[in-house]
């Protein structure tokens, strides 16, 4: 058995509450709150921005030539693809005005400042550990929304009197991480942590299996606190 595999069936309780996520069924039929999904848009682009560090890092730790190639140009993808697709959701006019300046939330703080530090200071194959639900998580629950996204769009359209086929509201963000490019990238970060895996001991192993399941914990996290716009309790100012 792969370290990955050993990992995702370890965390089978926790990805069974993502799949049991309230705020992912509501992006998948489509009746996810418009200002829930605003607020989830900018606690992701507070994300991707320390994701980006985290990827840069584990890309000048890496031994493997290739598997520091394939971190380094996740990191600009996360910098500056994904960025771009979520400001340009921003801007759109589909989604309710910003309400001032994004601050990131306990969570988001949380995760971020995780897997910075995880890739700063912990041995290689444990900082890959936690980088790698970012991409997995995401591909899984991207190919279910999908399917979610065009049953519900099929429906409506099914019981419209026109017969158009109404636009699902975040096609666009479900599109993105379900396409084949963003579905190898998960694959191919699955293979280097697999490589990472090989020959380590058994208390790295250990610590490989904490990461991924504390970062998979804060994938749950994040999705359910953005349906509740979390805010910090007491603001500085």
């Amino acid at each position: 058995m792969t370290f990955t595999t050993d990992a995702w069936a370890r965390t089978a309780g926790l990805r069974a509450a993502i799949d049991g996520s309230a705020f992912l069924a509501a992006l998948g039929d489509g009746t996810l709150d418009p200002r829930s999904f605003r607020h989830y848009l900018e606690q992701d682009e507070l994300y991707l921005a320390g994701y980006g560090r985290a990827l840069a890092l584990l890309a000048a730790r890496s031994p493997q030539p290739a598997a520091s190639a394939f971190w380094a140009t996740s990191a600009a993808g996360a910098s500056v693809v994904e960025s771009a697709l979520h400001a340009d959701l921003l801007a759109s006019g589909l989604l309710p005005p910003a309400e001032g300046a994004p601050v990131a939330s306990p969570t988001t703080l949380g995760y971020v400042s995780y897997l910075v530090a995880t890739a700063a200071t912990a041995p290689y194959p444990v900082a890959a550990a936690a980088v790698l639900p970012c991409f997995w998580v995401y591909a899984d629950v991207a190919a279910r929304l999908a399917a979610a996204a065009r049953a519900s769009s099929a429906a409506s359209s099914a019981a419209g009197e026109d017969g158009a086929r109404p636009e699902h509201p975040y096609a666009r963000w479900i599109a993105t991480y379900d396409a084949p490019g963003f579905q190898e990238s998960a694959a191919t970060a699955r293979d280097h942590v697999d490589a990472a895996a090989e020959g380590a001991g058994a208390a790295t192993l250990a610590a490989m299996h904490e990461a991924f399941a504390t970062a998979t914990r804060y994938e749950h996290l994040f999705w359910e606190t953005c349906l509740e716009r979390e805010t910090w309790e007491l603001p500085l100012a």
